[in-house]
C-alpha cells in the first residue's frame, strides 16, 4: 500500500499553532482549560497543543489522558485525572483523526456526567465519513476520502511528524 503524505511535519506544526490560538480565543475569559487527549495519538496531539498554549497565553493548562477501547467503545472509559479535577471547567476533547465519530461520541458521553463550563472538540484530520452526528470545533484539515482509504498520523520520537493516506 502506498503512502500519500497529506500533512508534513511543518504543516502539522502550523496546524497546532492555529488550533492553540483558536482555543485561546474561545477560552480567553477562563483562567484554566483542560485538554483531554484520547490515547495514544490524541494525547500526544494534546501535549503539543498544550505546549503551544503555554507559549501564547496565560491560560493554565491541565492535561488529561483519556483511555477508551476503540474496538468496544461502550466499555468503561478512564481518565488520568479525577472528575472533580475537570468539573466546572472548560474542556477540549482532542484526537488525531475524526473518522466515523464513534470514539469521539462515546468519549463525549463520558464527559457529560460532570458539569462543564464549555466543551469543545479538536482533531488534526477531520474525515467526512461520520456514523454519528459529531463535529470538530477545531480542526487542522478536512479531508474527503473513500471508505477504503485510511488516514494515519505519525508522531515519532525524533519530532518528525506527518500524516498520510493509504
Amino acid at each position: 500500500m502506498s503512502k500519500n503524505i497529506i500533512l508534513t511535519h511543518q504543516e502539522i506544526e502550523h496546524k497546532i499553532t492555529r488550533i492553540a490560538y483558536q482555543i485561546y480565543e474561545t477560552f480567553v475569559d477562563e483562567k484554566e482549560v483542560v485538554l483531554a487527549g484520547i490515547a495514544v495519538n490524541g494525547y500526544i496531539f494534546a501535549e503539543k497543543i498544550a505546549a503551544e498554549l503555554k507559549k501564547i497565553s496565560p491560560l493554565e493548562v491541565l492535561l488529561c489522558k483519556v483511555s477508551i477501547d476503540k474496538v468496544h467503545p461502550e466499555n468503561a472509559i478512564t481518565t488520568s485525572i479525577s472528575k472533580e479535577a475537570y468539573a466546572n471547567k472548560g474542556l477540549i476533547l482532542i484526537d488525531d483523526v475524526l473518522n466515523s465519530g464513534t470514539t469521539l461520541i462515546y468519549t463525549v458521553r463520558h464527559f457529560l456526567d460532570v458539569p462543564l463550563k464549555k466543551f469543545k472538540t479538536a482533531v488534526l484530520v477531520d474525515r467526512n465519513h461520520k456514523k454519528y452526528p459529531v463535529k470538530a470545533d477545531f480542526k487542522g484539515i478536512s479531508l474527503s476520502t473513500s471508505l477504503l482509504e485510511h488516514v494515519q498520523v505519525v508522531f515519532d520520537e525524533n519530532d518528525q511528524n506527518y500524516a498520510y493516506l493509504s
